[in-house]
């Protein structure tokens, strides 16, 4: 098949069918290709290994290893982060077990996210919107703001924070909103922030979210970024480290022995 005879029937089927034009956008070469563009030195963050963070790591975490589920090693991150910290902010809650790992360590814990209104105008599924937060909403400590991060008025929360996850809307364009704004209203100069899904899993880079996160973040701040190896985390981090060179595929070098312990719930 001729490519003019391809492109016409991509063009025909997109006309019938636009959604199919976001295959296009989100496809991985694509999304490869602007990066390069626009960073052609950066194509991956250097890793940390979490032994290197100087910090004892936490090793016992909840999840319900269910579809949206962080890698034990994101929330055991977190909790490590969190060691020493005095406050946590997260967008993007989902079932809340990344904000309830956290208020283990952590008391100032606030997430916020789409109201429940807003997502069933964007006809989502009745019973996703309702499994928002069934885990962090047992915390009564734990602080749950509603509203869109494309118009939430930040200076209300009237603080900055120790600890901030991003984990929202993971296009281009909102990952890149909630890293200026979190910039721009909740950063001190000491301020640790971590994006979740700069990875689709450890070894392969999703070049639509780190790009926006290169976007948002300002310069001066480029050279503290970092991925934490054996995660799906992007990290800023005040310090320095010993680095890696990001690896795919990676020869192993660390084993983690993990526990499973069931609890009904």
């Amino acid at each position: 098949m001729s490519k003019l005879k391809k492109f016409l029937e991509i063009l025909k089927a997109a006309m019938e069918k636009p959604y199919l034009l976001n295959l296009v956008i989100q496809n991985q070469e694509y999304q490869e290709s602007l990066l390069k563009k626009s960073y052609p030195q950066q194509q991956a963050l250097p890793q940390i290994s979490l032994d290197d963070l100087g910090i004892p790591l936490e090793t016992s975490v909840d999840s319900f290893l269910l579809d949206g589920s962080s890698m034990i090693t994101d929330l055991a991150l977190l909790k490590t982060l969190a060691q020493g910290k005095n406050s946590y902010f997260e967008i993007g809650t989902w079932r809340g077990e990344s904000v309830w790992n956290v208020a283990k360590i952590l008391e100032d814990c606030t997430t916020l996210n789409l109201s429940m209104e807003e997502m069933k105008k964007m006809n989502l599924n009745t019973q996703y919107i309702e499994l928002h937060g069934i885990l962090s909403k047992r915390n009564p400590k734990i602080k749950h703001w509603e509203g869109n991060t494309l118009n939430f008025n930040f200076e209300a929360l009237q603080k900055k924070y120790d600890l901030i996850f991003i984990d929202g809307d993971h296009s281009y364009a909102m990952v890149k909103n909630d890293t200026q704004k979190v910039f721009e209203h909740l950063v001190h100069e000491n301020t640790v922030v971590v994006w979740h899904d700069y990875a689709y899993n450890p070894e392969k880079i999703r070049h639509e979210v780190y790009r926006g996160i290169l976007d948002g973040t300002p310069k001066k701040y480029h050279h503290k970024l970092y991925h934490i190896a054996n995660s799906m985390c992007a990290v800023l981090l005040p310090g320095s480290f010993k680095t890696r060179e990001f690896e795919s595929p990676k020869k192993p070098n660390i084993l983690f022995e993990i526990q499973v312990k069931p609890q009904v719930f």
